[in-house]
């Protein structure tokens, strides 16, 4: 998303709240899909759309929350990736073609 978008919605007496029609949208949210919140120090939340049990791997996600934290943390350290560690990159995988949706066959579950 190229612009910031503020929207606002208000609790009920039962700490219940709608999600803004807005942010359903940025975060592609359906009816009964999960929320993810995420505090950070500094008292900003972090809301995300959580996870399907297939899509969720928990060390994976634990890294990118650690990412996300240290990036709103730290946004002075983000630097463009460059040249140099572009082309060991290359280096290393070559014209590797890997398929992602692919199954593992048992010798690599």
């Amino acid at each position: 998303m190229s612009t910031t978008l503020e929207l606002e919605s208000t609790l009920t007496d039962r700490y219940q709240t709608t999600v803004p029609d807005g942010v359903r949208r940025a975060l592609r949210l359906g009816k009964r899909d999960k929320i993810r919140y995420v505090v950070q120090p500094d008292g900003a939340v972090l809301m995300t759309r959580a996870a399907t049990a297939d899509e969720d791997d928990p060390v994976l996600g634990e890294f990118l929350r650690f990412v996300a934290q240290d990036i709103a943390a730290n946004p002075r350290h983000v630097r463009a990736v460059g040249q140099k560690l572009r082309s060991r990159i290359r280096s290393l995988v070559g014209r590797a073609n890997v398929d992602l949706d692919a199954p593992l066959d048992a010798e690599h579950e």
